[in-house]
């Protein structure tokens, strides 16, 4: 039997299966888990989960985070803003980026934008606008994703010698901007410095710590049912690592533990 709260989940070439996320937050330093939260294995609930451990941190620690390390999970638009706008923590992280193609042609970072002007420019100099023309009522250009439509104007594309290179199947190109991208040009300034290095190689004790919880204590399979059940199983499972580590940061020096 499943529990009915639990999701349906699988990892890349092996059989699904129903269960639930473990997430952690941890201090990089000595990799002390400072709060854990179950969620569904769906990203959205493990982004608001992260969100509510830090702000759970610093209320009940008066603990904020410089920077958070994670995946490309944490790399959509809302999380950056809301790290970057609201917490004012630097994502090491990803970013979340279907903007790349992979047919050749060109792709959005190979347009350049104009915030004053509020225009793309494209390879061949032409503008990208989103309105080609006025409205009397007021449009703001914000779809419900969050995102703004730039659009080329049809002659120019027509007339235009770098078209197959940019928009051969497409009477104009199109180019989409989300309204966090302030955030998500952070991340990538980021992603590009050579800090992000140690960033990754710092992301691996969280990691350490969940193959741990899965090989080490076998919670494979949880006993409790239900969202409270599994918060349960993994706070008494993250506090037995965390006695583990104490055991080893308070142990006298010269003195060897023997962890079972």
């Amino acid at each position: 039997m499943s529990d009915p709260a639990s999701r349906l989940t699988a990892a890349v070439g092996r059989p699904a299966f129903f269960g639930w996320c473990t997430d952690y937050l941890i201090d990089i330093k000595h990799a002390v888990i400072m709060d854990v939260a179950a969620a569904p294995a769906l990203r959205t609930a493990e982004v608001n989960a992260t969100k509510t451990m830090i702000e759970r941190a610093e209320g009940r620690f008066g603990l904020k985070p410089k920077r958070l390390i994670g995946d490309t999970a944490y790399g959509t638009a809302e999380m950056l803003a809301w790290m970057v706008g609201e917490r004012k923590i630097e994502p090491h992280v990803p970013v979340w980026d279907k903007g790349d193609r992979t047919d050749g042609t060109f792709n959005r970072s190979d347009f350049s934008f104009d915030a004053e002007a509020g225009i793309y420019t494209c390879p061949a100099g032409k503008t990208l606008k989103q309105f080609q023309r006025r409205f009397q009522k007021y449009r703001s250009g914000v779809t419900k994703a969050g995102q703004r439509l730039y659009r080329a104007n049809k002659r120019d594309c027509d007339a235009c010698a770098l078209k197959q290179r940019c928009c051969p199947g497409q009477p104009h190109r199109k180019v989409i901007r989300s309204v966090h991208e302030a955030a998500r040009d952070v991340a990538r300034a980021i992603n590009a410095a050579p800090e992000l290095e140690q960033s990754r190689r710092d992301r691996k004790k969280v990691e350490m710590l969940v193959a741990h919880l899965k090989r080490i204590l076998k919670l494979d399979r949880l006993r409790l049912r239900g969202p409270s059940g599994a918060h349960d199983e993994f706070t008494l499972a993250a506090a037995a690592q965390n006695l583990r580590k104490l055991a080893k940061l308070a142990a006298p020096s010269g003195m060897t533990i023997a962890a079972a």
